[in-house]
């Protein structure tokens, strides 16, 4: 679907990835995770188009549909909820409200409400083909899932609050249902009801989602796969989370038991090596262990990500009202 062959980033001079070479198959379902700064939101903005890397190629299926959400978006204008969670289908919402015109037309009995019948009848027909009443159905069910009563639908965006819209969007990223759905952080604004519907939401999403998230139930219920991107590399693990981090601790022991192997041979050769290099009988295993020093390949000490945990007590007895 999508390829990243050799791509790079840096932002002043500061690498954020370098090399990154992978590729997205269909039907994948993958939380990208790694340290704050580590580039996860600049990635999505790569594989969304709204970003070029500095060096590498992004290659896109032909036909390939992206729908990208990012943590913050700006959602104005005069349209209603339910509008704008159509939004992507422009045609049908026109042709709904067509249809509204010609209805109200109708009820007015018009001398030409013979023609005004058969029009009314064309558009209806063209508003179920498109699936009209079936997307409007279906838009509804994905705004009460986030939180929106049929109260809200058809009031205008502008009387919401921010966090609000960023619900609206959120619909309409889901609603439009693109082959690569890209979600920073979409738990940011949710209740915990809402962040458990789209917990479910996301795991029967037809198609591929790759999900930047920090909410650790999210990514053990609704993918099937973490990218961890960590020191400018991509490593993808299968699983929710909880594996991933089963998964991520076992290889980090297993590197730091092999390091402090291969430090303890180091410095058992260097103590060789200083002991005889002078020596004309053992010149020759000197300089054999010199070369076994020279081939042994540095392994990286682990660094841990986790940051010491801290508590904010509560009161020792409940708080009056508010």
């Amino acid at each position: 679907m999508i390829q990243l062959e050799s791509v790079s980033k840096a932002y002043g001079g500061q690498p954020v990835f370098r090399d990154i070479t992978w590729t997205i198959v269909g039907g994948e379902r993958i939380g990208l995770v790694g340290p704050n700064g580590a580039g996860k939101t600049t990635l999505c903005r790569i594989l969304a188009g709204a970003e070029e890397p500095d060096e590498g190629r992004v290659s896109r299926a032909r036909g390939t549909t992206v729908g990208y959400l990012p943590q913050e978006v700006a959602v104005a204008g005069d349209r209603s909820v339910l509008g704008e969670t159509l939004s992507g289908f422009d045609e049908v919402w026109a042709l709904e409200r067509e249809m509204e015109t010609v209805a109200a037309a109708l009820a007015a009995g018009p001398a030409d409400a013979a023609a005004l019948t058969a029009r009314y009848g064309d558009l209806q027909h063209r508003f179920e083909a498109l699936g009209g009443y079936r997307l409007e159905t279906e838009a509804k069910t994905i705004l009460g899932g986030l939180g929106f009563g049929a109260g809200d639908f058809l009031r205008p965006i502008t009387e919401f609050s921010g966090g609000w819209r960023m619900r609206v969007a959120l619909a309409a990223a889901l609603f439009a249902e693109p082959d690569l759905l890209l979600l920073d952080e979409p738990t940011n604004y949710l209740d915990l009801e809402g962040a458990r519907w789209l917990e479910a939401r996301l795991k029967k999403y037809p198609h591929t989602a790759l999900i930047i998230s920090h909410d650790r139930e999210l990514l053990n219920n609704s993918v099937d796969a973490i990218l961890h991107l960590r020191e400018g590399k991509l490593d993808l693990y299968t699983g929710g989370y909880d594996d991933f981090e089963k998964r991520r601790g076992e290889k980090a022991r297993l590197q730091s038991a092999t390091r402090a192997k291969q430090e303890a041979e180091r410095a058992h050769l260097q103590s060789f090596v200083d002991r005889f290099r002078a020596k004309a009988s053992k010149a020759a295993q000197a300089q054999s262990r010199m070369k076994r020093l020279a081939k042994l390949e540095p392994i990286a000490a682990v660094i841990e990500e986790r940051v010491a945990p801290f508590t904010l007590p509560s009161p020792p007895r409940p708080l009056a009202p508010p």
